[in-house]
């Protein structure tokens, strides 16, 4: 299926989707500007979505695979693409992959998770196979064992590892502790979450010859977002023109945004989806124009990743910035935020996670250096503090694998709500 025209796409959706027609009931027939159209309310859309009766859908669900997704709402739902579709996203997606580095003969290893309707290994292992350069796929898998992961890209001198920054990095810390040389490992093609600097510096010890970048900007739900823009910054992408729609839009107003660096919400518009229509959809993420090129933007992080600590809202990169300003030797190759709730208040705890073989002595001195940087950041927390609101800020040291994980997806859970619910 080829992308097709914005006007064609929006009056089929109004037509055939339940949802559309009552999402655009009042606006006039020949409505066909992105502009004229309203933003996608996220819980009314999946609520709306029912695998069973769908009033998304456009059509009866009687060819398609079904995917699980979380979307940006936490909870899985689930995203149906027809077999066209599908060979359109990972097709399109394939062509990408000429950016992040991938050369013709290339031994990668696919180290996304599959089933339980999970889509990252397939979409993939899949893209690879219709890339524009010849390449070997290694279907390895992201919960395969460490113990065997390891050999297997050992002997089959795997030259690209793709997979989630999580998943690397729990392969890189085993990689470290076991003294095991990879010498082939040249790529580290990420997806699926953000990668930091101290994930990088873990990476950097594991595969010294490997670069890091991203292997493309995409999700089940919203389908296609960004091709990635070859450059220092893995964070840049531009968007898969013909097929998709990118928008930054304005947090308060919703008016989209042109000038770059000004921040706003990404939204998408998928040229190419007609059973389950993605039309001015919100990906849940950040993003800021460039300026550098065409379609060019920049990655900011998840739109709500971030937590309240009774009345202080904290965000992880805020975390990320105060453990990245005092960590300047490099210690801390991972940060996660636990929230906890004792003696009726709550309080944060910073899990920063160190290498293989990383002494104890200092670490007193890096934490506090540490919680004094997020307390510049975050004055309300200290006040509160004092106030008697929440308890103060305290550290808990980890290793990587030690960090909590989605078991589904194996991504890092950058915010861990351990306090108890009603």
């Amino acid at each position: 299926m080829s992308a097709q025209q914005l006007s064609d796409l929006i009056r089929f959706a109004r037509h055939n989707s339940p949802f559309y027609r009552d999402l655009y009931a009042s606006l006039p027939p020949h409505a066909d500007r992105l502009t004229d159209l309203p933003v996608v309310d996220q819980q009314e859309f999946w609520a709306a979505n029912a695998l069973h009766e769908s009033r998304v859908l456009t059509g009866p669900l009687s060819e398609a695979t079904v995917y699980k997704t979380g979307g940006t709402t936490g909870s899985p739902k689930f995203s149906v693409y027809t077999r066209d579709e599908w060979r359109t996203f990972v097709t399109t997606f394939g062509q990408g992959l000429v950016d992040t580095g991938l050369r013709p003969g290339h031994r990668v290893a696919d180290l996304f998770y599959a089933g339980e309707l999970y889509a990252s290994f397939l979409f993939v292992l899949d893209s690879l196979a219709h890339a524009p350069v010849d390449n070997v796929r290694l279907p390895i898998g992201g919960s395969a064992p460490l113990e065997t992961t390891i050999p297997t890209l050992r002997d089959l001198a795997a030259q690209v590892l793709t997979g989630t920054p999580t998943t690397l990095c729990r392969l890189a810390e085993e990689v470290v502790s076991s003294g095991v040389r990879l010498d082939s490992v040249e790529l580290l093609l990420f997806g699926g979450e953000a990668l930091f600097d101290d994930q990088r510096r873990l990476l950097a010890t594991a595969f010294p010859r490997a670069e890091a970048r991203s292997v493309g900007y995409a999700s089940v739900d919203a389908g296609l977002l960004g091709r990635p823009v070859p450059g220092a910054d893995a964070r840049v992408h531009r968007a898969f023109t013909p097929y998709s729609v990118v928008e930054i839009l304005d947090d308060s107003t919703d008016e989209p945004i042109t000038e770059p660096g000004r921040p706003g919400r990404v939204v998408v518009t998928s040229l190419f989806r007609r059973l389950m229509p993605i039309i001015r959809y919100p990906a849940g993420d950040r993003a800021e124009w460039t300026g550098t090129g065409p379609g060019h933007f920049r990655i900011l992080g998840r739109a709500e990743e971030g937590v309240r600590v009774g009345p202080v809202s904290l965000y992880t990169q805020d975390a990320q910035d105060a453990v990245t300003a005092a960590d300047t030797a490099g210690r801390v190759v991972g940060t996660q935020l636990v929230v906890r709730r004792w003696d009726g208040r709550d309080g944060l705890v910073l899990r920063l996670a160190t290498a293989p073989g990383d002494p104890d002595h200092g670490r007193e001195e890096l934490a506090g250096a540490v919680i004094a940087e997020l307390e510049t950041v975050r004055p309300l927390y200290p006040d509160s503090v004092r106030a008697g609101f929440v308890h103060p800020l305290s550290v808990e040291w980890a290793r990587h694998r030690d960090l909590a994980v989605n078991p589904r997806s194996g991504k890092l859970v950058r915010v861990l709500d351990e306090r108890p619910t009603a």
